[in-house]
């Protein structure tokens, strides 16, 4: 039986790309896509950044890679600059938000143990994506995720996610519970924004509790929301968060960061890495996070995703199959009325890259922070488009049925 030599995993769009420059990818019949999705969240500074082209190929050229057995400068660059925005301590470094999140999860079972708590337990929710390791699928609230992986990792609580009512229940009621593992908005999940008041009285739940607040925010962080991380929209501060995706660019990094006891749980040989954090990476992210904040690309992220929400809901959004337009800068989701899972392809046949998540009916936009205001216009007319032909098509459907 003839195989093919990637394994399948992936259900793939019909298109290869060749290059890209900005906010655009060019596929290699030459054809150009305007990039909404941002290879989910990552690519925020767009296509061919000429300071993060400009950083790998001078790193590249220096050094590589020489493991975490050496001290490595540009590392410690890199996490002075992100606990300096993120009020945080310390970070460790990894490849991936899954490593990142995986790396929160043993720091808060090692906290518990430390506390005398032979099973530690952590309370997650439902609908959330945290990775597809063991331990982060686990965590994750998607049974079509795990389904066929069992036996998952136990230690985990579920609970919904923005009631912090049941947050508070199982705390009080589960001595096993160590922390609360929460993404500030489920991105996979279906863009799915909390009530402004959620992580704080979260972080009042685990300070009563002597609970570690770890915050996912490897969607939410690099400036997508218009903060740098999405928990600075309020005036509180995690235990833990982890990041990734927008970190490098397309570069793979990710960091998990502490503060207060949590920054205290890691000790040598407790966790580590072999590519985590090396020059390479920690060269991309450093000229990836002075260019936001140089750039001012938190606040062009807010005004440009009030924009497109704005646009989208003058229209379409009184239309009968749209539920609902929301966002957090320039995360935006579309919930429609009816599973539209055909629209990530119909929208690839003109020109826009989108993905479909919430159970197909949210329709996902995570254009880049430096995406024009033409560009958010044009994204707006022909998605709004797509959508009005592909809801009367369906309409007909069920009429001709």
């Amino acid at each position: 039986m003839a195989t093919q030599p990637l394994m399948n995993v992936f259900n793939r769009l019909s298109v290869a790309f060749e290059h890209g420059e900005g906010s655009w990818l060019y596929d290699t019949d030459g054809n150009r896509y305007l990039d909404a999705l941002c290879g989910i969240a990552v690519t925020g500074l767009g296509h061919a950044h000429p300071a993060v082209t400009r950083a790998i190929s001078e790193q590249a050229g220096k050094l590589i890679h020489c493991s975490n057995l050496y001290t490595i400068p540009l590392q410690e660059e890199l996490a002075e600059r992100l606990t300096r925005i993120s009020g945080m301590e310390n970070v460790f470094f990894a490849n991936s938000g899954a490593e990142a999140n995986e790396a929160a999860i043993k720091l808060a079972r090692r906290y518990g143990h430390a506390r005398g708590i032979d099973t530690p337990t952590i309370i997650v929710m439902e609908q959330s994506f945290h990775g597809r390791t063991l331990a982060t699928l686990s965590a994750t609230g998607s049974r079509s995720a795990q389904q066929g992986f069992e036996p998952l990792v136990s230690g985990f609580v579920r609970v919904p996610f923005d009631d912090a009512e049941a947050v508070r229940q199982v705390a009080a009621n589960n001595s096993n519970v160590v922390a609360v593992l929460v993404e500030p908005i489920q991105g996979e999940g279906g863009v799915h924004i909390p009530a402004d008041d959620y992580l704080n009285q979260l972080r009042a739940i685990c300070d009563e509790h002597d609970l570690l607040l770890m915050l996912d925010e490897v969607q939410t962080g690099n400036g997508r929301t218009g903060q740098y991380f999405a928990y600075q929209h309020t005036d509180i501060l995690p235990d833990v968060v982890t990041t990734a995706k927008g970190l490098g660019n397309g570069f793979p990094i990710g960091a998990c960061l502490a503060r207060g006891v949590a920054a205290e749980v890691f000790t040598p040989g407790a966790h580590g890495t072999t590519y985590g954090g090396n020059p390479l990476a920690c060269a991309v992210g450093i000229a990836v996070v002075d260019t936001i904040v140089q750039d001012g690309l938190c606040a062009r992220a807010e005004a440009l995703g009030n924009r497109i929400r704005a646009a989208f809901e003058a229209e379409i959004g009184e239309a009968s199959y749209v539920q609902e337009v929301r966002n957090k800068g320039l995360m935006i989701g579309i919930e429609l009325t009816e599973a539209g899972t055909e629209l990530a392809v119909l929208a690839k046949v003109k020109g826009i890259l989108l993905n479909i998540t919430g159970g197909g009916r949210v329709i996902r936009l995570l254009p880049p922070l430096i995406m024009s205001d033409q560009e958010a216009d044009l994204l707006v007319s022909t998605v709004s488009q797509l959508i009005r032909v592909y809801a009367g098509e369906e309409l007909d459907s069920a009429t001709d049925n």
